[in-house]
């Protein structure tokens, strides 16, 4: 007697329930969140993380690359007030000619753009790490209305803990006060889904990347 189509459907679910489902594979709670970046790849990973999130990259060759680049820049932007307090950044720029703040006088009315340094690049997120370790502190990179930073190929890390560890590794127990991630502009749409840069930071963030192999450290 041939099997109708309801003895047919209850002998597979008397079959199903009596073999176990079988099992997912346990999590590896060991492996990274996210594929790792070829080591090579880093720097590349990063410009491309950082134009995504609206930063305006320029990569600079060597030192006087990096001069006419910024000499540049100013002029097109008419910055005529660049504040840089970095010793370091105020003797590089100094080399090049290149006409600067270097005090706070007229910080507050006239700060068009700021000049910092930074800790590391994070290539997985675009993002640059800065802290107040610097003679920049904390308002340099946040109260201007532009950002400018100068960074080095060999700041570029993979990722956020790779950036930590690297402040680690720099300050030792002395950690700065404030360490922060800047991703791109400042920018907000909380009021009627409107976009708006510079709601609480600045409103260009504006990287000059030099290249370490062509460059003095």
């Amino acid at each position: 007697m041939a099997e109708s189509s309801r003895d047919i459907l209850l002998r597979r679910i008397r079959e199903a329930v009596q073999t176990p489902a079988p099992q997912p594979p346990a999590p590896d709670f060991g492996m990274p969140l996210h594929p790792r970046v070829p080591e090579g790849e880093l720097d590349i990973a990063f410009v491309e993380s950082f134009r995504r999130i609206g930063g305006e990259f320029y990569y600079c060759e060597s030192e006087e690359h990096f001069f006419d680049q910024l000499f540049i820049y100013k002029k097109e932007k008419e910055l005529n007030n660049l504040y840089v307090w970095e010793p370091e950044l105020k003797k590089l720029l100094h080399q090049g000619s290149i006409v600067f703040n270097g005090d706070e006088t007229d910080f507050i009315s006239n700060a068009d753009a700021g000049l910092t340094t930074c800790e590391a690049l994070i290539a997985r997120t675009g993002s640059i790490l800065v802290s107040a370790a610097t003679a920049s502190g904390r308002r340099l990179s946040i109260y201007p209305d532009q950002h400018l930073v100068l960074a080095r190929t060999s700041q570029v890390v993979a990722d956020i803990g790779d950036g930590l560890a690297r402040v680690r590794e720099q300050h030792g127990d002395k950690l700065p006060s404030m360490i922060s991630l800047t991703t791109g502009p400042s920018r907000t749409a909380d009021i009627e889904k409107t976009l708006v840069l510079g709601a609480h930071g600045p409103r260009s963030l504006v990287l000059f990347l030099l290249d370490d192999a062509t460059s003095p450290a």
